[in-house]
């Protein structure tokens, strides 16, 4: 080393929380009410964490969920476009997991 100190970045992912199904328009997707409550627990497991900086995809289900975070902090929630998990072209899929 040159004697100069360095420094290690920690990166969490953090999947977004349950969102509302029964909205199918994609983008402002909002969280379900069990979504609401489990941001809380993304909150707690952070606490601790040292976080610094908080970026999202652009979706409202991503930011919901960290934004509780955020608050708690008083971090803004940087949302990044290239963020965005998947292009659909064929329209709604209702199992994710098929």
């Amino acid at each position: 080393m040159d004697g100069m100190a360095r420094s290690i970045t920690t990166v969490y992912f953090v999947r977004h929380a349950e969102p509302n199904y029964n909205n199918h328009d994609d983008r402002p997707r909002e969280l379900s009410e069990k979504g609401m409550e489990d941001r809380k627990r993304v909150s707690a497991y952070l606490a601790d964490k040292g976080i610094n900086v908080i970026l999202s995809s652009p979706y409202k289900r991503a930011v919901d969920t960290v934004s509780h975070f955020a608050e708690s902090r008083k971090l803004p929630v940087r949302v990044a476009e290239d963020f965005r998990e998947r292009k659909v072209d064929s329209g709604w899929i209702e199992d994710f997991d098929g």
